[in-house]
């Protein structure tokens, strides 16, 4: 059991399908976690934030605590602590979601995007640690990257540091970030449903519609998971699917790599759930496209916090915040 003594954070990790509270000590040790689902559309967010207030009561009735860090896909706003319609959260459109926590529990109260979080928190706790340049790619429902570059999170000047999913790699393909052939598009969830479901319309026009559901499912109703599923059970279309989103996960890291010059990058999400299914290709792409001596200092491995990646994020951003100096933004 956790040190009754040890000082204790509330970190909420707001993912695109899934959202999670948890509560945990300072050195990482989880005291609570309770996840559900994540509403969308117009002023759904209301009930999310609801269901988020109702479990940090219940988890913190008998236990003091710090301050809350709040993960969460961009764009966002950190400084005013606002979340800014990020396109996997439809009907989030400007959330006061720092103002709302810190009026409902007076406890000061952080945001941060959930790439950021995720760098901080496999820099801290991860496969990062002891790095001074990391690049950390979310690889979940959408793609962003978290920049640690000399010993410090980059967040850019207005929180849009490290958007590398909005990064066009071709004219066409499947979309990401509002945009066709986007390195998340060829690298997200979203991305590996669209281009499964894609192979599974030509092949229901080749055999019939019958003969694919037997196999698969409908279409349309295809999930990035489900593609994990497939690929890993030996499905040749799915590892096909799964290879070219590798191919162009090389593509994306090797304009990275060359640019940032990082020691590690570290890749959540479906990075940690395929493995080298995934990285293999990327790593072919990326000794053939990026700069040798770059390549030859930077490692690409999976999320060391693996599924626990959120959690560990969300609290790192409460500790992140205090350290910085940060206090009650509004009352």
């Amino acid at each position: 059991m956790p040190d009754q003594d040890a000082k204790t954070f509330v970190g909420i990790d707001i993912g695109g399908t899934k959202s999670a509270v948890v509560l945990m000590t300072e050195d990482g040790r989880l005291v609570s976690r309770e996840q559900f689902a994540t509403e969308k559309g117009k002023d759904r967010w209301r009930n999310t934030a609801d269901t988020m207030i109702r479990l940090i009561r219940r988890m913190t009735e008998k236990r003091s605590v710090e301050a809350i860090g709040v993960s969460c896909g961009g764009p966002l706003d950190s400084r005013r602590g606002r979340i800014l319609s990020p396109p996997n959260l439809q009907g989030w459109d400007d959330v006061p979601i720092v103002e709302l926590f810190e009026n409902e529990f007076g406890l000061p109260a952080f945001l941060e995007n959930d790439a950021n979080a995720g760098a901080l928190a496999e820099w801290k706790f991860g496969a990062g640690k002891g790095t001074r340049n990391m690049v950390f790619l979310t690889f979940g429902t959408g793609l962003g990257a978290g920049l640690i570059l000399d010993g410090r999170l980059y967040a850019g000047t207005n929180d849009l540091g490290g958007e590398a999913g909005h990064i066009r790699l071709e004219k066409d393909g499947p979309i990401g970030y509002h945009k066709r052939g986007s390195f998340e598009g060829f690298c997200s969830g979203k991305g590996l449903a669209q281009m499964m479901t894609a192979e599974l319309l030509c092949l229901a026009e080749e055999e019939g519609r019958e003969p694919v559901l037997e196999r698969y499912k409908e279409p349309s109703r295809v999930t990035g998971q489900d593609v994990v599923e497939w690929a890993k059970a030996g499905d040749g279309r799915a590892l096909a699917v799964v290879r070219k989103s590798g191919t162009y996960l090389g593509k994306g890291l090797a304009v990275l790599i060359d640019i940032l010059n990082p020691q590690v990058v570290v890749v959540g999400g479906m990075g940690v759930r395929l493995g080298d299914l995934l990285f293999e290709p990327a790593r072919a792409v990326i000794r053939e496209e990026a700069i040798p001596a770059a390549n030859a200092v930077c490692r690409i491995v999976p999320a060391a916090l693996g599924e626990s990646t959120g959690d560990f994020a969300a609290l790192c951003v409460a500790l992140e915040g205090l350290k910085r100096g940060g206090a009650i933004k509004s009352t």
